[in-house]
């Protein structure tokens, strides 16, 4: 528990065995609930993370944002929820960058932007700047919200993100996650967040067709959204 807030985290993988002790390891001690959702991996990731103390769930269809909802439906009642990937891309122990501005009460959501970072940012590929400069520059100029990323590490007050009703079972998660709390008026606030090369090879960047896809994917997001919107 930090600042009598209880933490919930939850962290989607698939076939990061290489990585996800390394994550749950740099994880601060305050957090009060961990759960691992293992989104079909063919490696040992949900063992390794079961043996760190993790709560660990399945969800064998395939899709980033199905992985995070099967993680929220087992994660136990929690007062801010961090999101963060198991490739160990993130770095987990500077959470508190995240979290404590909701704490505060300054805002009901926090992205970690690599963006913001001139170093780290210089470690997404070319594809993942193209598309997140992109993807945010639509959202700005639909509904008048400014981010610079749509990085993963993030944290949010739960009766927030329950208020958003997140459907997208694949990569338009957190597209979506941003656009609504834009729509809703959420308070929304970005911090900069160290980035690192990932471990192994990423499932969406990492292929042509991963690429194709989740830009295809976001940018569907987007205009669904956007429909009877008045551009700014």
């Amino acid at each position: 528990m930090r600042s009598g807030k209880r933490i919930g985290v939850v962290i989607p993988a698939r076939d990061e065995e290489r990585a996800i002790e390394k994550v749950l390891a740099d994880i601060p001690s305050w957090a009060d609930h961990i759960v691992v959702a293992d989104n079909g991996s063919r490696d040992a990731t949900a063992r390794l993370a079961a043996k760190t103390g993790a709560l660990v769930v399945s969800e064998p269809r395939p899709g980033y944002g199905g992985a995070c909802l099967a993680g929220l439906a087992a994660l136990p009642p929690s007062d801010i929820i961090v999101f963060l990937d198991g490739d160990y891309s993130d770095f987990p122990e500077d959470m508190a960058d995240l979290v404590d501005p909701i704490i505060e009460g300054q805002a009901d959501l926090v992205i970690g932007s690599r963006m913001m970072r001139a170093e780290d940012a210089s470690e997404l590929t070319p594809q993942q700047r193209y598309g997140n400069g992109l993807a945010v520059f639509l959202i700005r100029i639909i509904w008048g919200q400014s981010f610079t990323d749509l990085g993963p590490f993030r944290a949010i007050r739960a009766s927030a993100l329950a208020s958003l009703a997140l459907a997208d079972r694949d990569y338009g998660w957190t597209v979506e996650m941003q656009i609504k709390a834009a729509k809703q008026k959420l308070r929304c606030l970005e911090v900069p967040a160290r980035y690192r090369q990932r471990i192994g090879v990423s499932k969406i960047s990492g292929t042509v067709k991963g690429t194709v896809l989740a830009g295809k994917k976001i940018l569907t997001v987007i205009a669904r959204h956007a429909v009877g919107q008045s551009v700014l």
